[in-house]
């Protein structure tokens, strides 16, 4: 048995077929609470404790963007705003006086910024100045890029004009000194005691981020650049541990005091935190067709809120793939074309491939495909069950030191001949974007515009018949819920571009043709 909680690699790597998984995830623990509370109103809900997130994110001053952004995405770096060079007490930021400033924002005490926020009349929620914020802010998780970053943190809020900060016991979980792994763990717990009649603000760069859990901690500020949505929210998560007393006064075993209704996720780049977001929801549906419903069961249970430096509003799924993916790059766009996601190679499908001369006929027509060798396929299957046949005598300890060594070469060899294939049907997969581009149809899907609109079109681009498409759909060689979700992200961008030059691509259009099925626009 295999357990993750973060699955997304082990799934892509197509030896778990869908038969075989089973997912629990925070949508599905948040639904069943949702649920038993409906359902049985007076008695006491098992799941009542488990908090739910929410995500805020906040648009920095122009004066902060322009110190640090740029990269990819031309969007807010936070690893370059909270550069440090330094160790121990010596430590400080490259932009000392910048991050003092973003100190002075979140606890809604910077100047310039509150002119701005009069002329609009609102005062947004931020962290540490909100009453309704700062119950959960009690005890935090500071997530910064390195240890030179949590050090230098820890001396400006140490510094005597900051006299809000220096009631909040500041923890160093980062660098050598606080041990190594759990270690780190005794000196988090003693600060925090009951949690009650204390303050803390635990910094770290990775110690305590896996594996750990401490009730207390209600809220996280990212601090750092995260690129994929399992690192982001396997740190999220650190803060969506329950608190809770159970049998609070003393005469009813069946009450719990709950402490922790909610928790909070803050984040100050916000188009990244969002395309972690949609991505994140997207990896916890894989057989949703439409990603934006995919996003909306997420956010259903995980509320979003966006500070565009003058209104805090709630976006639905729709804003948060609209601001994910317009803020994409064609580089990133391409990467989803080039996903393992998008291909089945797991030894069922390689069987079904294997089983048909025709769809062996067309697999050796996708561009390199003969380098791979004779026998391919069926050189990966044979191998596949051999290691496995292995494995389950190794169990027994029934090996010897050959048939050690044989196991470890027969399955390095089918695990290679295995990823080659996969690179084969990827490299296939990434000629369907200029097809895409190409085609003027939009509202029709993918599949109809490839088999019945414009096949000779296709062919020549793909080098591939629509007869030969069909089979292999058929064989599920493709994954067509992970095509949906990159036809999506292909139409948005390429409609989100065009639109930011004041140019219509089709007016009128009320849905996107996805892969095998429709979206509606709004």
């Amino acid at each position: 048995m295999y357990l993750s909680g973060t699955p997304f690699k082990a799934l892509a790597t197509g030896e778990f077929i869908e038969e075989q998984i089973f997912n629990w995830t925070y949508t599905d623990e948040q639904r069943a609470k949702a649920a038993f509370a409906a359902t049985h109103p007076a008695k006491r809900n098992p799941y009542a404790a488990l908090p739910q997130m929410r995500l805020l994110t906040y648009q920095m001053p122009d004066e902060l963007l322009a110190i640090a952004s740029g990269g990819e995405f031309d969007e807010f770096d936070l690893n370059a705003f909270f550069e440090a060079k330094g160790t121990g007490a010596a430590a400080e930021f490259k932009h000392k006086s910048d991050v003092q400033k973003w100190l002075d924002i979140i606890r809604g005490g910077y100047a310039a910024q509150s002119a701005e926020l009069l002329k609009t009349g609102t005062r947004p929620p931020f962290p540490y100045s909100d009453v309704r914020l700062l119950p959960y802010l009690q005890h935090s998780f500071w997530y910064l890029p390195n240890v030179a970053a949590c050090q230098a943190m820890a001396n400006l809020l140490a510094e005597r004009h900051n006299t809000f900060w220096l009631g909040y016991q500041v923890i160093m979980a980062a660098g050598a000194a606080a041990g190594i792994g759990l270690e780190a763990l005794p000196p988090v717990r003693k600060a925090i005691g009951s949690g009650f009649d204390t303050k803390t603000i635990t910094l770290s760069c990775g110690k305590l981020t896996t594996g750990v859990t401490v009730a207390q901690w209600s809220a996280i500020l990212m601090l750092r650049n995260l690129k994929s949505p399992e690192s982001y929210f396997q740190a999220a998560f650190r803060v969506q541990s329950p608190w809770s007393i159970k049998n609070p006064n003393g005469d009813n075993p069946n009450e719990e005091e709950i402490l922790k209704p909610v928790c909070f996720v803050f984040d100050f780049a916000p188009t990244r935190a969002l395309r972690q977001l949609s991505e994140y929801g997207i990896g916890l549906s894989p057989n949703e067709s439409n990603p934006e419903n995919a996003v909306r069961d997420l956010v259903a249970f995980l509320p979003v809120l966006a500070f565009d430096g003058a209104n805090m509003t709630q976006i639905d799924a729709g804003g948060i793939l609209d601001i994910a993916m317009a803020g994409t790059s064609a580089t990133l766009l391409a990467r989803k074309w080039e996903s393992a996601l998008l291909v089945n190679v797991d030894n069922g499908t390689l069987r079904r491939i294997l089983d048909s001369p025709e769809a062996m006929a067309a697999v050796e027509r996708i561009e390199g495909w003969r380098s791979l060798g004779d026998n391919v396929i069926e050189t990966i299957i044979n191998k596949s069950e051999k290691v496995k046949d292995l494995k389950t005598k190794a169990k027994d300890g029934e090996l010897t030191d050959k048939e050690k060594k044989e196991l470890s070469a027969e399955e390095k060899e089918y695990k290679s001949k295995r990823k080659l294939v996969q690179e084969k049907l990827i490299k296939f997969a990434t000629r369907i974007p200029a097809f895409m581009y190409l085609t003027d149809f939009r509202e029709n899907t993918l599949q109809d515009v490839i088999t019945k609109l414009e096949p000779e079109l296709f062919l020549t681009v793909t080098g591939l018949t629509v007869q030969d498409f069909h089979l292999l759909v058929r064989l599920k060689v493709f994954n067509t819920e992970q095509m949906n979700a990159a036809v999506f992200a292909f139409r948005r961008y390429e409609d989100a571009s065009l639109r930011y030059t004041g140019i219509l691509s089709h007016d009128g259009l009320t849905h996107y043709g996805l892969y095998d099925t429709v979206a509606a626009r709004d």
